[in-house]
C-alpha cells in the first residue's frame, strides 16, 4: 500500500498549498480556473472514451450502472459523508454562506476525478501484486498538482478527497495481495498487463464518460447531474467484457 499512502499524502500537500495560495486569488480568477479545469477534464474524458473497443459495452455499463447507482443512492451517500466531514472539520459560517455547497463540490469533484481512471486501478493492482508503486507514484504527482488547482478554487473539501482515494486504492491493493498469495506461481506482473488490457480499456472508456459528465455538471455547471450514481458502471464494464469472453 506504499503507492496509496504516497498518493494520499500528495493530495493533502497539494490541497494545502492550493488553500494557502488560493486565499490570495481574486474570485474572478478562481471562477476562470474552475472553467479551465472543467474544459480540460471534459477533453481528457473524451480522450479516455476513445480507448474503447466496443462502444456498446460502455453504453450498457452506463445504463446498468446508473440503475444500480440510483437504487443504491450513491450520490446521496457521498453527500452525507461530505456533510459529516464538513460539520466536523470545516469552519462554521453563517447559513447564508455557500460554504456547504462549496465544500461538497470540492469533495465530490476531486474524489471522482482522482478515483476514476486506469492509473488508480492498474497502479493499485501492481502495488498489491509485487509492491511496484511506480504507476501510483506518477499518479501522485498528477493528483498533487491537480489538487493545488482544485483547492485554490473549490476550497478545503478537496483535501478530504484523500479519504476515498485511500479506501479505494488501498482496498484494491490489499485484495490483490490476498489473491496473489493464493496464485503466487501463476501470476506475474507481466501477465497482469496483458490479461487485463481488454477490461482496462472498457473501464477507462466508461470512466471517460463519467469525467465528461462531471465536467458538465460540477465544473462548468451546464446541467446538474447525479454523477456519483454513475460509479457502478466502472464495475459493470469489466463484468460485461468477462461475460462476452465466455460466449
Amino acid at each position: 500500500m506504499i503507492g496509496t499512502i504516497i498518493n494520499t499524502i500528495a493530495i493533502l500537500i497539494g490541497g494545502s498549498l492550493g488553500l494557502l495560495f488560493g486565499a490570495r486569488l481574486p474570485e474572478r480568477l478562481k471562477t476562470t480556473i474552475i472553467a479551465g479545469m472543467g474544459l480540460f477534464t471534459g477533453a481528457f474524458g473524451m480522450k479516455m472514451f476513445f480507448k474503447t473497443e466496443n462502444e456498446l459495452i460502455v453504453l450498457g455499463a452506463l445504463l446498468i450502472g446508473i440503475l444500480l447507482g440510483e437504487w443504491w443512492r450513491i450520490e446521496e451517500r457521498l453527500q452525507a459523508l461530505g456533510q459529516i466531514l464538513e460539520a466536523r472539520f470545516a469552519p462554521a459560517k453563517e447559513e447564508s454562506s455557500p460554504s456547504q455547497s462549496d465544500f461538497m463540490r470540492g469533495f465530490l469533484t476531486a474524489s471522482l476525478i482522482f478515483c476514476v481512471g486506469p492509473l488508480a486501478i492498474l497502479g493499485s493492482i501492481q502495488d498489491g501484486l509485487d509492491g511496484n508503486y511506480t504507476t501510483l507514484a506518477v499518479k501522485s504527482v498528477l493528483d498533487g498538482f491537480a489538487s493545488i488547482a482544485f483547492a485554490s478554487s473549490l476550497g478545503v473539501g478537496v483535501l478530504f478527497s484523500a479519504l476515498p482515494i485511500f479506501v479505494l486504492q488501498g482496498g484494491i491493493s490489499l485484495l490483490t495481495m490476498q489473491l496473489a498469495s493464493l496464485f503466487t506461481s501463476q501470476i506475474t506482473p507481466e501477465m497482469v498487463g496483458v490479461t487485463l488490457t481488454p477490461y482496462v480499456n472498457e473501464l477507462t472508456a466508461t470512466g471517460g464518460v463519467i469525467l465528461v459528465g462531471l465536467a458538465i455538471s460540477s465544473l462548468l455547471e451546464i446541467k446538474k447531474m447525479r454523477v456519483g450514481n454513475f460509479l457502478p458502471a466502472l464495475i459493470v464494464a469489466p463484468l460485461i467484457v468477462w461475460i462476452l469472453s465466455l460466449l
